[in-house]
């Protein structure tokens, strides 16, 4: 197939029943990140996301607010587009809802086709119906007599209705899918709709007879059409397929359709028939992303535990929260949403390692080069080619990342280039290359790098925070918005650029913000819990970090078993980016110490190193690992570094 001239996204269209909570708008924001990647890009985007406003649920909720349904969705969708889209930046080129013009158009030109074609046809609907789903389900489908779905109470129903007939259809989809895998992603759930086909496909009923609010079935007024086919037809509506000056032709079919796991089946089952129905294409893929749950529940309007994204940008900002949605969730599998995570992200990624950086460079160049980026005047020695040669690397990681719909893997290749400058910092020690005049060209070889690697993080991170990057652009002097993906090569920044000191960017959350958890600093300094990314034990420089300790006698340090040790292996633990597992050697065996260090180490260069451990330490399971043990290490400021003997010790030295 050729590709098209424009690159369209979906996200669902939401359900306005009440407003929406932060698990909607992590969907959003994906969807966001990616068409703004796209833009960046060169490529012509359609990204469009809206209201479905039909229904049963709908009226009786308009019912039960003495409103008629039209006037209770037109204040929940209009809260949806402002406050709630434009406070979250979500660049939609199109809002749909399902009560427009040309949408009702479409429905009834589609059902009129289908009927036409034989397609659809009239009945009698008897079976088991799920109200908050708005779904029907035959005796074998429920589960413990439920919804298979949201597990809750179904009813039986009999009513005359229409029925699309997609039996017919059920080896043509089946092999359609196993003839393209790309087609439904992740790969476990193109295995649950092959399951799901394999068990059968009954005709689906598409109207009904006993509601008004919806739109009629052409040619009987008493029958309206049923609201997921109504809905499912919104992309359609979207992407101009009642417009007959070509549009369609240009846009259709959608790269990429982004939904919950939840509403999967109705996307890569009866969604794509209705398309074979009428001879058009299929999208290219469907992405159902997981839950963001809450403990182990998923987060829901129904169940009262949803939580307000606006409270939390009015507490956080707008690209902390952007931020933590991308970068917590791996896109596809379900994330546990907790605000003690969000505050670590926060204090961690972005006011640690993005926000220490800006700091430190920008007040570099005032100090050392009166307030200029400075020209480049002195050849690339090798530890200076770490950081092009990493944002070359970065720069690809990036874009094959986003065309591969990971999201978070993308965010993580730019933080790789933000904490190698954090460490080329403490490597090339600027402050040490201004007090040798005959430095100085190297000296403006590391500042102009650090600041052009910045320059490339704000071109990386554009299409993932809305404020950040322009910020990070001001303070460097640049006046210019970034336009063009291909702005994070290296090298751009001119030289002589004028540094303009702002604001910090992400401050730090201290203890005195966050009262509801009394353990906040420990974990917002340490990591999720206080062992967990505890690791090395670390002595601060900040009086104001310092925790005050009573006096101890000497009975209580030998009651402590430190001991030297060898690092012989270091490994990176997926499944938390500030853990490395090691394992050292303390002279009598090997043991496995999980450690929060990986901010400031990279796993090759700790192999051979000596260590100072915390050896008769209660062991503890982290990310599954049983960690026993602790390294020391010593801490100031943003800068760690691991405790060593100043001499090479035999492992199992005692330190005393």
């Amino acid at each position: 197939m050729q590709k098209n001239k424009t690159w369209y996204i979906t996200t669902p269209i939401y359900y306005p029943s009440a407003n929406l909570h932060i698990g909607h708008a992590y969907t959003t924001i994906a969807a966001d990140a990616m068409a703004r990647f796209h833009r960046l890009c060169g490529d012509d985007v359609l990204f469009v996301t809206g209201s479905d406003e039909h229904g049963q649920k709908i009226a009786q909720k308009a019912a039960e607010a003495l409103r008629t349904p039209k006037d209770f969705v037109d204040e929940i969708v209009g809260f949806i587009q402002d406050p709630l889209w434009k406070t979250l930046g979500i660049s939609y080129d199109r809002f749909i809802r399902t009560t427009d013009a040309d949408h009702i158009e479409v429905v009834q030109r589609v059902f009129k086709q289908l009927m036409d074609q034989g397609d659809i046809y009239k009945g009698t609907y008897e079976g088991w119906y799920c109200l908050p789903d708005e779904s029907f389900w035959t005796e074998s489908k429920l589960v413990d007599g439920k919804c298979p779905d949201c597990g809750r109470p179904v009813e039986r129903v009999r009513q005359e209705s229409y029925f699309f007939a997609m039996g017919r259809y059920q080896q043509r989809m089946k092999e359609y899918i196993l003839a393209h895998p790309d087609f439904i992603q992740p790969p476990s759930r193109r295995n649950e709709m092959l399951s799901f086909l394999d068990s059968g496909l009954e005709d689906l009923s598409i109207s009904r007879s006993s509601l008004s609010w919806g739109i009629r079935v052409p040619g009987d007024p008493q029958h309206v059409i049923y609201v997921w086919f109504d809905a499912l037809l919104n992309y359609l509506t979207a992407a101009g397929y009642s417009s007959p000056n070509g549009q369609f032709e240009r846009i259709w079919p959608p790269d990429v359709q982004l939904v919950g796991k939840e509403i999967v089946r109705f996307h890569t089952i009866i969604w794509p028939i209705i398309l074979m129905a009428l001879n058009l294409e299929l999208p290219e893929r469907v992405f159902g992303h997981g839950w963001l749950l809450i403990g182990e529940t998923k987060m829901s309007k129904s169940l009262g535990n949803a939580v307000d994204p606006l409270e939390l940008v009015e507490k956080y900002g707008v690209d902390a929260i952007r931020y933590y949605l991308l970068r917590e969730v791996p896109f596809g599998s379900d994330g546990n949403y907790t605000e003690e995570s969000l505050r670590l992200r926060i204090n961690v990624d972005l006011a640690n390692d993005l926000g220490n950086l800006l700091s430190r460079t920008t007040a570099m160049i005032n100090r050392f080069a009166d307030g200029q980026v400075p020209f480049l005047s002195a050849p690339c020695r090798d530890i200076d080619c770490v950081l092009p040669n990493l944002a070359a690397q970065v720069y690809d990681d990036v874009k094959n990342a986003m065309h591969r719909l990971l999201i978070s893997d993308a965010i993580t290749q730019i933080y790789r280039l933000i904490r190698a400058a954090n460490k080329y910092i403490e490597d090339r020690s600027p402050w040490k290359l201004a007090k040798d005049p005959k430095s100085r060209p190297e000296l403006n070889t590391v500042l102009y790098n650090l600041a052009e690697t910045l320059r490339v993080v704000s071109v990386l991170l554009s299409p993932f925070l809305i404020t950040t990057p322009e910020k990070i652009r001001n303070q460097l002097g640049i006046t210019e918005p970034v336009r063009s993906y291909r702005e994070a090569l290296f090298g751009q920044l001119r030289g002589g650029e004028k540094i303009e000191r702002g604001e910090p960017l992400f401050p730090r959350i201290e203890e005195s913000s966050t009262p509801d958890n009394e353990n906040s600093r420990d974990r917002n300094t340490l990591g999720r819990n206080p062992r967990e990314t505890m690791g090395p034990m670390t002595s601060s420089s900040d009086p104001k970090e310092e925790r005050p300790i009573g006096e101890i006698g000497i009975e209580d340090f030998q009651k402590i078993d430190l001991r030297v040790g060898t690092i012989r292996e270091a490994e990176i633990i997926a499944s938390a980016d500030r853990l490395l597992k090691l394992t050292v050697f303390d002279g009598e065996r090997e043991r496995i110490i999980v450690s929060g260090i990986r901010a400031h180490y990279e796993p090759q260069e700790l192999v051979g190193h000596q260590v100072v451990l915390v050896a008769n330490l209660k062991p503890v399971k982290l990310r599954g690992i049983m960690s026993e043990g602790m390294l020391l290490a010593g801490s100031a400021g943003d800068i760690l570094s691991l405790i060593a003997p100043a001499r090479t010790l035999a492992e199992g030295a005692r330190v005393k």
